[in-house]
């Protein structure tokens, strides 16, 4: 399995490591990773590894077998030689932009209390389709609510609980569409805010950033019809 640095460091931005392996289709395997692989909604991580022998842009992080991530390079890069070490840096910019909409997904679930049958994020915007018949009467209540619990600036944290206490509790998932990271013995949990002043608490593995002040301003866009009772809600980053 690849150590997943960025689950114990959000903001970690580089990190020695050493490749362990070559995937099929050209990939690297690193036995650690600074770079989140897709999954969840939130794209894998881009930037580059700087080793021995020059450099090499990876394109995205892909999940591999056996609890890997595997590092995708752009087309026709060198690659470091499996046993070589390596230098990760992050794209920075693009992960901490993902890190803003994936938290402020979470808060847009609050504000829209409804079961999540989908969800996409991007380093622009970021959207969820809710299990809803009909649209919101009043969209601009609903950004200045959103808005109003990025600006309390609440701490977002984490912790774990076993699978057997998921099973327990099946009201901790919201999302319809995509099964909670389950299978090593434990999930995730995702806090925002805590004790009498939770907000939000809900499995996920993605990344996150510490405080929800550090989202900054969000606008939403025009509630799409997806179906019967599917309602697609898409938010924006400010700058």
């Amino acid at each position: 399995m690849t150590e997943l640095l960025f689950r114990a460091d959000a903001y970690l931005r580089q990190a020695e490591a050493r490749v362990v392996g070559h995937g099929d289709q050209g990939g690297l395997i690193l036995d650690r990773s600074v770079f989140y692989a897709t999954s969840g909604g939130q794209p894998g991580d881009s930037g580059h590894l700087d080793w021995d022998g020059g450099r090499v842009e990876i394109a995205t992080a892909v999940k591999g077998e056996g609890g890997t991530v595997v590092l995708v390079p752009d087309p026709g890069m060198t690659l470091p030689p499996v046993g070589a070490p390596v230098v990760q840096h992050l794209d920075w910019d693009r992960r901490h932009r993902h890190m803003r909409v994936h938290t402020a997904l979470h808060l847009l679930s609050v504000v829209v209390p409804l079961p999540v049958t989908g969800g996409q994020i991007g380093a622009e915007r970021g959207r969820l389709d809710f299990d809803m018949p009909d649209p919101p009467a009043d969209v601009a209540a609903l950004e200045e609510a959103l808005n109003r619990l990025v600006g309390r600036d609440l701490a977002v944290s984490d912790d774990w609980i076993t699978d057997a206490e998921l099973e327990a509790n099946p009201g901790l998932v919201k999302t319809m569409s995509v099964r909670p990271p389950m299978g090593q013995g434990r999930v995730r949990l995702v806090r925002i805010a805590d004790g009498e002043d939770l907000v939000d608490l809900q499995p996920c593995g993605g990344t996150h950033v510490a405080r929800t002040a550090e989202i900054g301003r969000l606008t939403l866009g025009k509630i799409e019809n997806k179906g019967r009772q599917n309602r697609r809600i898409t938010l924006h980053l400010g700058d």
